[in-house]
């Protein structure tokens, strides 16, 4: 580099004149340069320039109110225009002041270097901010291997020659504009800060487009030795002595004047540190609450196949690629549901509340909640276990009665109508084998739990509104154990238990699965009555509105994806029979008689609203799952850590309550609408 810095020298004293869009050092040398023995003309010039890591940003359904960020650099690429001119002119001061003038290599600076280095003096680098551009590029090039890697930013005459030969031909490409720009977003200002967009927020706690002179020339100082010199973590002192730096630049300049100068440098540090949370575990303390939502959506990003091919690929571009996610979730919804489920069982108790609200006819969630703190942290009140959704060894809970409903679709599917009669016993001899207390002659033989209030000549509307489980028994048995197993899977219920995954795999033999002995979670289940108040129709859930990339393009992924599962009139037949358990307004053909949650229409206001109760066996959950045409809600009392602590039927009328209440939260400002009545031959037959 010396030699070569000796005939660059020599040449200029010689009294060449040397065109400012030229390379001096191929001029002197006659072409000849040579970096690590190739010749200046064959150095490469296209600079690969793949997409740096950008923080991806998630928000609530409003898209304004953050939720969290999930990134390895905290980095957010920005238009020039969102940048304070000041700023523009701070970095160019403070880094290259001659950047409008030379074609991507200084030649008055690399003479200045060598005659600074030469003699002894302060050692002088040369770069320009295209070399520096460049070299971040390198840098950050995912690309190249560790090899590569150290050779861009090896302290080495080969470096700088191939650094001003991409500079020189970045120059002829780009304006001086979008030069800066890029060099703007990709620089690193400390403090775990890339790109001008973080660096204002993590210092100032404000867009770059309003950054103030002393702000622009301090942050502007920070480049030249970002850990170091940064007021947050580093050398306060030396952060100041760089922003006067920058101001005698920019003053010299004549970009401010020397009594702006001076004032900006008399100004006091005012720091306003923000960084944004990087993962669901940092969600802001006021809304921890929305932690399981957070992790819920993570769950659902790595399963998505176009984000990558497998779920590490998934997370690395959900941390680099720069999205902006606006979710599903309602703040308004969730903070109904985390107040409803405290209403339950409090922080501190060993039973939870899990409780989730969809919208029919989207999937997209609303609220999930729990009472319990999204915490690592040790105590019965925190977890990250995913209660609400299920999954990550999480299996869910029995939720009793309600997989009635699933039975009643499948018989009304299978040809039957509403009005389908049948003398339910208190006990009723299965066709399926049992033994032990709850069998008869080697059958099973469930009974009813109110057998003075349930027996008797029912239908479908006053047996899934008072929930006779023997006439359910004998419509599972008469419809077929498999078809109703089906039908649950047709509307989401998802066996993640390996117990119940063996079971669905012989679903004939299934005929308890009525009474609703396989596990579920909330989430399924809401999800699951959404698609009867959607009229047939399923959509996955689904936990966001709209997913854009760093260049605004919208992503078919923030899509709904459903399909129609149940034929729309078999839907309204089985809407119309859940009016039953929930009290007044009655079916469309008046055959309700009686229900087992008739507070819930008071609640509700006396829109149509369905539901269905659900004790599991001892009452070890109580659940209550409801719906209207424009939401749909599930919730669950139980013990998760111990399935042998039984929450009791006490609990059942809060349950529902705080389900109902939840809904109510929801439907806030929304018509009352109804549904469609069945047909009458679905109804009567």
């Amino acid at each position: 580099m010396i030699t070569m810095l000796r005939m660059l020298l020599c040449g200029m004293l010689g009294g060449l004149v040397i065109a400012a869009a030229a390379l001096p050092i191929a001029l002197v040398g006659g072409g000849a340069a040579r970096a690590g023995g190739d010749t200046w003309e064959s150095l490469p010039t296209d600079l690969a320039t793949p997409p740096v890591a950008q923080t991806s940003y998630v928000y609530a359904n409003d898209g304004k109110t953050l939720i969290t960020a999930f990134y390895d650099e905290n980095r957010r690429d920005i238009p020039f225009d969102q940048v304070a001119p000041v700023l523009g002119q701070a970095v160019v001061a403070a880094e290259d002041t001659r950047f409008y003038q030379h074609h991507g290599v200084d030649i008055r600076g690399v003479a200045r270097a060598f005659v600074s280095n030469s003699r002894g003096g302060a050692q002088q680098g040369a770069s320009t901010l295209t070399m520096q551009y460049v070299r971040n590029v390198l840098k950050n090039d995912a690309s190249l291997t560790p090899e590569q890697h150290l050779q861009a930013l090896a302290d080495s005459p080969t470096r700088k020659l191939r650094e001003m030969r991409y500079a020189q031909a970045i120059e002829k490409k780009l304006s001086k504009q979008e030069i800066l720009q890029r060099y703007l977003n990709i620089a690193y200002f400390g403090a775990g800060a890339y790109g001008i967009a973080s660096a204002a927020q993590t210092y100032f706690g404000k867009d770059a487009a309003k950054l103030t002179l002393p702000e622009a020339a301090l942050l502007a100082g920070l480049l030249q030795s970002p850990d170091a010199d940064n007021p947050i973590s580093g050398d306060r002192k030396a952060a100041l002595e760089r922003r006067a730096y920058t101001l005698d630049a920019m003053a010299k300049m004549h970009v401010i004047t020397p009594e702006e100068a001076t004032a900006a440098t008399a100004s006091e540090l005012k720091l306003s540190v923000t960084r944004p949370p990087n993962d669901c575990a940092s969600v802001a303390d006021e809304h921890n609450d929305w932690g399981f939502f957070c992790d819920y959506f993570r769950q659902w990003w790595n399963s998505r196949a176009e984000f990558g091919t497998t779920p590490t690929e998934r997370d690395e571009r959900l941390r680099t690629g720069g999205y902006k996610i606006v979710t599903s979730l309602d703040p308004a919804v969730q903070s109904a549901a985390m107040s409803q489920s405290l209403g339950v069982y409090g922080y501190g108790s060993a039973r939870s509340m899990p409780l989730a609200v969809v919208t029919p006819g989207t999937g997209r969630v609303l609220a999930m909640a729990v009472n319990r703190h999204y915490s690592l942290a040790p105590g019965r009140s925190n977890t990250v276990n995913q209660l609400v959704a299920g999954g990550a060894g999480v299996s869910g809970y029995q939720a009793g009665s309600t997989f009635k409903m699933f039975t009643m679709l499948a018989a009304l599917d299978a040809g039957m109508s509403l009005n389908t009669h049948f003398k339910a016993p208190s006990r009723i001899a299965s066709i399926w084998p049992g033994s032990g207390p709850g069998s008869c002659g080697g059958r099973w033989c469930p009974g009813n739990d109110s057998p003075s209030w349930m027996d008797g000549d029912r239908t479908m509307w006053n047996a899934f509104g008072r929930s006779v489980n023997t006439y359910f028994v004998w419509l599972e048995q008469t419809v077929g154990a498999r078809k109703v197993v089906e039908m649950a899977q047709r509307l989401g219920i998802t066996f993640r238990s390996p117990e119940d995954a063996t079971m669905a795999g012989k679903a004939d033999q299934w005929g308890s699965f009525t009474l609703g002995v396989a596990s579920t979670t909330p989430l399924d289940l809401a999800n699951a009555y959404a698609s009867v108040a959607a009229g047939g129709v399923y959509c996955s859930p689904l936990p966001v509105v709209s997913i854009t990339d760093p260049d605004g393009r919208a992503l078919d992924a923030g899509s709904p994806e459903c399909r129609q599962v149940v034929d729309p009139d078999v839907a309204a037949a089985a809407a119309d029979a859940a009016r039953c358990p929930v009290g007044k307004g009655g079916s469309a053909y008046g055959k309700c008689d009686g229900g087992t949650a008739e507070a819930v229409s008071g609640i509700l206001g006396g829109r149509a609203v369905g539901g269905k109760t659900g004790s599991s066996e001892n009452n070890a959950t109580e659940t209550f799952a409801g719906f209207t045409p424009q939401v749909a809600a599930a919730g669950i009392a139980v013990n998760a850590d111990n399935p042998n602590d039984w929450v009791g039927s006490g609990v059942s009328s809060a349950v529902n309550s705080a389900v109902a209440q939840t809904m109510a939260a929801a439907l806030r400002g929304q018509p009352s609408l109804g549904f469609p009545a069945p047909s009458r031959a679905k109804a009567l037959g």
